[in-house]
């Protein structure tokens, strides 16, 4: 490859009504971001996983955040009722907000990662049922890919 020629990228050559296979942490991101509520279409295991962890580490983030504030600013009043500082109540509404925002894509990519797994997105309300209904759906979350879920694609 010569030093003038462009570089392709896989996310330059993938439509964006499809999985990217092999999708970096930086892709995967923007492409939930991109596709915020549609529910239809396919994500591979690269894009779910890595805007998983993504999520996951924003979580962790926040309430990293709440503890530092809640600690530093907490007082006792003479009930023994605990008080928080304004502070604390600013993160928790930040955290809130956030938490409000990324339930819809989190939900649409979750529909996409079972279509790509060739099975319908309202598999996803298994998370409902009590003890096995989480563990059911990290399973279908985690299987491999299947041609077939290409029936989910919507037509062109």
């Amino acid at each position: 490859m010569s030093a003038d020629s462009p570089t392709v990228r896989p996310s330059d050559s993938v439509p964006l009504d499809q999985p990217l296979y092999g999708a970096t942490m930086g892709q995967a991101i923007s492409r939930f971001f991109r596709k915020y509520a549609t529910f239809s279409g396919r994500a591979s295991r690269s894009e779910f996983w890595w805007t998983y962890l993504a999520y996951i580490l924003a979580g962790m983030a926040i309430s990293g955040l709440l503890s530092v504030t809640g600690i530093a600013q907490v007082s006792l009043t003479d009930d023994g009722d605990v008080v928080y500082a304004p502070g604390y109540w600013i993160v928790w509404s930040i955290g809130l907000v956030v938490s409000l925002a990324l339930t819809v894509p989190f939900l649409a990519i979750c529909w996409r990662r079972l279509h790509d797994s060739d099975r319908p997105g309202p598999f996803f309300f298994f998370l409902f049922i009590p003890i096995a209904g989480p563990i059911i759906l990290l399973v279908l979350l985690a299987l491999p890919s299947r041609p077939s879920g290409a029936r989910y694609d919507r037509p062109a």
